[in-house]
């Protein structure tokens, strides 16, 4: 049986793995510094290297590797093999030709995706999402990307641009959101938003233990530092993750009644706040849908952790190429 690469195109790191796709087993893998301010083609060469580097330290026949797929962090085409657009990366590579790139420099067939629909294919197959039919997916970082499983299948919608699902509008009159419209979930319930709400509360002279966390320099306020702050009882810190559990949740009710998943997957650094964000969640989903039997639908941290994005890519060569 043979083996496939995955790879996740990160703004800081390339990260490379030979997996089992059988098994969702990682058995080798190689990191290095993605080093984005030299350009796509600087880039496109040391993801190269990195293939062949990785091929020559498992051992394996070259002929034993089926094909190489890679997490893209952006707007794809599918269908061209080509980024589109990359907004955390210097110069966005507008129709750069990834995957003929990598194909011509290592020889192998390659195969792009979205990086979180990647990670919603590793999660549903050998994770928090395995042996269920329909599944959402939430990475919760420095922006909320998604995914869909809907009837077994992984959804693209066109041109793989299904499954956005941070930029859900769940206020129409809300605040900008990075993409350039107004009240997306990302501008409510991200990363930076839940450390904006933590600024504001110690820029205002609120009583709050992140003010005291932080030595008073709001620069270093995180999710993590408030997380810390609401698990030591703060109330302040309490009420920003309710809040950010009640967006989260009023999103998560659309879902329910636009998909029916069976269950919705929280991945991403965020996630680790845990309860704190989970059970805001939950609740608000809940009290909002009567369409559907919500009870049915479970609200769950992801399980793979760093290796869900490799596996998906990996699963999705093998899918393109087996």
């Amino acid at each position: 049986m043979k083996k496939y690469i995955g790879c996740d195109l990160g703004g800081t790191n390339l990260r490379a793995a030979i997996i089992d796709v059988e098994s969702g087993q990682v058995l080798h893998h190689l990191s290095e510094p993605t080093l984005a301010r030299e350009g796509h083609a600087a880039v496109m060469d040391r993801m190269a290297e990195l293939f062949l580097r990785l091929i020559d330290l498992s051992g394996l026949p070259k002929q034993e590797i089926g094909g190489i797929g890679i997490g893209v962090p952006g707007v794809l085409d599918l269908d061209k093999g080509e980024t589109v657009f990359l907004p955390n990366l210097p110069g966005t590579w507008p129709n750069v030709p990834l995957r003929d790139t990598i194909q011509n420099k290592t020889g192998l067939p390659t195969a792009l995706l979205n990086d979180v629909r990647s990670i919603t294919f590793g999660e549903w197959m050998f994770g928090a999402g395995k042996g269920v039919d329909t599944v959402a997916v939430l990475a919760i970082g420095t922006g909320i990307g998604g995914g869909l499983v809907i009837d077994n299948k992984l959804h693209l919608g066109i041109g793989g641009t299904g499954g956005e699902l941070g930029h859900m509008v769940i206020n129409f009159n809300g605040p900008r959101c990075g993409c350039g419209n107004h009240g997306c979930l990302e501008a409510y319930a991200s990363g930076p938003a839940i450390a904006a709400m933590g600024m504001k509360a110690v820029s205002q002279g609120l009583t709050t233990r992140i003010g005291t966390l932080c030595e008073y320099d709001l620069n270093r306020i995180t999710p993590e530092l408030i997380a810390q702050a609401a698990h030591a009882g703060d109330l302040i810190a309490q009420e920003i993750f309710d809040l950010a559990g009640f967006y989260l949740g009023v999103a998560a009710s659309s879902l329910c009644a636009g998909i029916g998943p069976r269950r919705i997957i929280i991945a991403g650094g965020v996630a680790n706040a845990g309860d704190l964000l989970f059970k805001p969640m939950e609740k608000t989903m809940r009290e909002k849908v009567g369409v559907m039997p919500v009870e049915q639908v479970e609200i769950v941290p992801a399980l793979l952790g760093n290796d869900a994005g490799v596996i998906g890519t990996a699963l999705w060569a093998r899918q393109h190429y087996s």
